[in-house]
């Protein structure tokens, strides 16, 4: 693949010198120094979907809360005020 960098004048030079100093290409030494800054570069945060997946899937209630949310609903609101009724 061929990408056009644009350099500042001073980088340009600078790079030139250290490739002839160093008897290497342009490319190679782009290539090296990239290869090197990825390497050293953290990898992208985790995703919320990996962060949790071990905790997904994981509630302990009724296995069909969604299709009788009404009932387990009403069923909650009773026990709540039951033990509000026993408490002294």
């Amino acid at each position: 693949m061929t990408t056009t960098v644009k350099l500042p004048p001073e980088l340009e030079q600078s790079l030139r010198q250290h490739c002839a100093a160093a008897g290497r290409g342009i490319s190679e030494v782009m290539r090296d120094a990239l290869a090197a800054y990825l390497a050293s570069t953290p990898a992208a945060p985790a995703s919320a979907w990996s962060l949790g997946a071990d905790l997904f899937g994981r509630h302990a209630g009724p296995a069909d809360l969604a299709a009788a949310r009404r009932a387990h609903a009403g069923d909650a609101w009773a026990q709540k005020h039951a033990r509000r009724r026993a408490a002294p």
